[in-house]
């Protein structure tokens, strides 16, 4: 049985908890039993750094969240959180952030738990968001998919048979570190950006346009975003096109690889950039001018910036009301 079957015939009353740990904000929303969110909550973690602080604040937003609903600690069954990093889903424990408040080898689950007295789900966020693609979003249904998040940074997010795909060191989908045609093949320095990710990633693309900028070239400054150099292209201007080009180029070919690999019907965008539908246009040209066997649809995703908290939910759902193995 899939997780999907599991999660759909999951029976338990009560509501859970999505947790989406960020390096800015921390998300929270309850949710009944369906999946459906009946409430957020968000708070501000710049300059957090104490994975038990973060577990306060978590514990706020859930204990103000049922308030809200008219409802007790006793409704709540399950919680399921994402962080930015590599997780051991099996121990709960997140490995290693890249920039999440140097956290490594945190018992994550194990503090959820203790807090909250409910059985918790801890995985990547970006492997978080899949899930909710896969539930409730553009891959509803379609049980071989990527998903691809394209924000400061790149990750993927891997769904084959309708489960998380996550490899044998829980880094399955850190494609940002691919190497493909006009990246570079030097060696990256632990905490740098991998070769894919420092041309399509956002911080990547803002560092092409400061390269290639010149006064009177364009109205937009040097310092300008990805999304905003992207909105230049769609209006016209030469320079910003050349570095859409790049990028879409350059992410089509990931894309390509990919599915050769694993012959995935579909690949969904997700992201700040990757939402973008400049990007997402002409990656779809270039998808399409390859003579593959078969072609992958590239779709955006429809949960945006909600996926990781879907995801999380409906991990949550998947494991309410169920014994607790390994624990």
């Amino acid at each position: 049985m899939t997780t999907r079957q599991q999660t759909e015939e999951a029976s338990f009353e009560g509501l859970v908890v999505g947790v989406d740990i960020g390096g800015t904000n921390l998300r929270v929303a309850l949710a009944n039993k369906a999946g459906t969110i009946v409430g957020r909550w968000s708070y501000s973690t710049v300059g957090i750094r104490d994975p038990q602080e973060i577990v306060r604040m978590t514990c706020k937003g859930v204990e103000a969240l049922l308030s809200a609903n008219a409802s007790s600690h006793g409704d709540l069954v399950a919680i399921g959180a994402g962080a930015p990093g590599i997780t051991d889903t099996d121990h709960g424990k997140v490995l290693a952030t890249s920039y999440l408040m140097g956290w490594k080898n945190i018992p994550l689950r194990d503090l959820l738990e203790a807090e909250l007295g409910v059985p918790a789900f801890v995985d990547n966020d970006v492997n978080m968001a899949a899930f909710g693609e896969h539930s409730a979003g553009s891959a509803r249904g379609v049980d071989n998919f990527v998903f691809l998040a394209i924000g400061t940074g790149v990750g993927a997010g891997i769904i084959l048979n309708g489960e998380p795909f996550r490899g044998e060191g829980w880094i399955a989908g850190e494609i940002g570190y691919m190497l493909v045609p006009g990246t570079s093949v030097g060696l990256v320095e632990a905490g740098e950006p991998g070769a894919l990710e420092a041309i399509v990633g956002g911080e990547g693309i803002r560092s092409h346009w400061q390269g290639v900028w010149s006064e009177g070239s364009t109205e937009l400054t040097k310092d300008a975003t990805a999304t905003q150099i992207f909105d230049e292209a769609l209006a016209g201007n030469p320079l910003a096109h050349a570095v859409l080009g790049l990028a879409s180029r350059t992410l089509a070919y990931a894309i390509y690889n990919i599915s050769l690999v694993l012959n995935c019907p579909l690949f969904v965008l997700g992201g700040n950039v990757g939402l973008h539908p400049a990007l997402v246009d002409a990656t779809r040209v270039i998808l399409k001018g390859r003579n593959a066997r078969v072609q992958s649809r590239l779709v955006p995703s429809s949960l945006g910036v909600e996926a990781q908290l879907y995801g999380a939910v409906f991990q949550a759902i998947a494991i309410a009301g169920k014994p607790n193995p390994g624990r």
